[in-house]
């Protein structure tokens, strides 16, 4: 049982900043969306309050957010948060650099045990993180195109963007980030893709200590993962999902993550 997560909320938010005017936002939320802390955005409460609650529910107490130096809003805020089912610390990247390198920002928080990882901007189904919290190997949750399509949060001109997983039974094989349209079309409808949500132990350190820079000039967690299941270091299983995932990307996604999360309960 893995009851320890790194929560990546290190980006920068540019799309967040940009300013949609198809998207209405209230003047709290104009003002974090300016900011960038996609995590903050207020949907009743901070965002990245309904993704802790939801990594409580399923065993995961103890917390690691990975953030900027420049972030003190996210510092001050659960810094002082009183919980009763968290335990909340931190790590600084000091550079965006990519995910493997915030990954590596989290190792002395680590130890040696076991943890979870996962973006401040998504909220996962309770099944994907129950299953990578239980699993005793490293895992990924494969997100099926057609569960992301489900409920229309997520269009599909995105899911282009996001990493594709090629599995082999119940194992990952291959992922690629940013595939071109030509290496998506021969793979098919039957696609999954990665929302960075993993299941990892101190291997992957050395695996991002390892990995060179990506062609988008970047220190990526999916080429670290690649590099090292390449290497025989790393069997990484797949948990098939066919759910949803919320996504708290840009502006115009704001009102729709606020109310498919409106009933869902915060227990901190």
């Amino acid at each position: 049982m893995a009851d320890r997560a790194v929560i990546l909320a290190r980006g920068l938010g540019s799309r967040m900043r940009r300013a949609d005017s198809g998207a209405v936002l209230d003047a709290a939320q104009a003002s974090v969306a300016e900011s960038g802390v996609k995590a903050l955005i207020p949907i009743g409460r901070p965002f990245l309050d309904y993704v802790l609650s939801a990594l409580a529910d399923v065993g995961v107490t103890r917390i690691c957010l990975v953030i900027g130096p420049e972030h003190a809003a996210i510092r001050e805020y659960y810094g002082g948060l009183p919980s009763t089912r968290l335990e909340i610390g931190f790590a600084v990247q000091h550079e965006p650099r990519g995910t493997a390198d915030a990954v590596l920002a989290a190792e002395a928080w680590a130890e040696d045990d076991p943890f979870l990882v996962i973006n401040s901007d998504n909220y996962y189904p309770h099944t994907a993180l129950a299953a990578l919290a239980g699993t005793g190997e490293p895992a990924l949750a494969a997100f099926s195109r057609a569960g992301l399509l489900a409920e229309g949060q997520i269009d599909r001109a995105r899911i282009a963007s996001f990493a594709v997983a090629e599995l082999e039974g119940d194992y990952l094989r291959r992922i690629l980030e940013k595939p071109d349209p030509a290496t998506l079309a021969a793979l098919g409808d039957d696609l999954y893709v990665s929302m960075n949500c993993w299941r990892f132990d101190r291997r992957i350190f050395d695996a991002c200590r390892a990995v060179p820079l990506s062609p988008r000039g970047e220190l990526e967690l999916p080429m670290a993962v690649q590099q090292a299941i390449d290497a025989g270091r790393m069997r990484v299983r797949a948990f098939r999902v066919d759910l949803p995932v919320l996504d708290l990307s840009n502006r115009g996604d704001v009102a729709g993550v606020a109310a498919r999360l409106a009933a869902v309960d915060v227990a901190l």
